[in-house]
């Protein structure tokens, strides 16, 4: 199989694995993503995961909304800018966090016991790492 043939397949195969994990989640996906993205970037502003979550400015200010009526995030004025808000996880939306990533986990791992065998595994545990070299490749991280 020649590389872009192997990168379309993989392409595809990831992206249905993806939605089959995140169809276990228990919140919509824009909102989950939201809260990673605090969890991972620290405090942001709403353009600022609009412009990371590739949405538009309204989508990603109807995902904060929601998320600050259930108290999963704050905001506190920007120390730079006083018309902007900075978000913040907050305790109860980390705890949401985990548990999502919990919850996705387990199925995962539920999956490969009930899929694999230990040789199996191992050969899924070592294309785990050459996944992650190429998406560190990508992303230049």
């Amino acid at each position: 199989m020649d590389e872009d043939a192997l990168a379309e397949e993989l392409r595809q195969s990831v992206g249905e694995l993806v939605r089959a994990v995140r169809a276990v989640d228990s919140m919509p996906p824009g909102e989950a993503a939201v809260l990673g993205h605090l969890d991972r970037g620290g405090p942001l502003t709403t353009a600022d995961l609009a412009r990371l979550r590739g949405v538009t400015h309204q989508s990603a200010a109807k995902s904060v909304k929601d998320l600050s009526a259930a108290g999963l995030v704050r905001g506190e004025q920007h120390p730079e800018d006083g018309r902007k808000l900075l978000l913040h996880l907050t305790d109860a939306g980390r705890a949401r966090l985990q548990r999502e990533r919990a919850r996705r986990a387990g199925a995962l791992g539920a999956a490969i016991r009930e899929t694999f065998g230990p040789e199996e595994q191992r050969r899924l545990g070592e294309s785990v790492a050459l996944l992650s070299r190429l998406t560190a490749r990508l992303t230049g991280r």
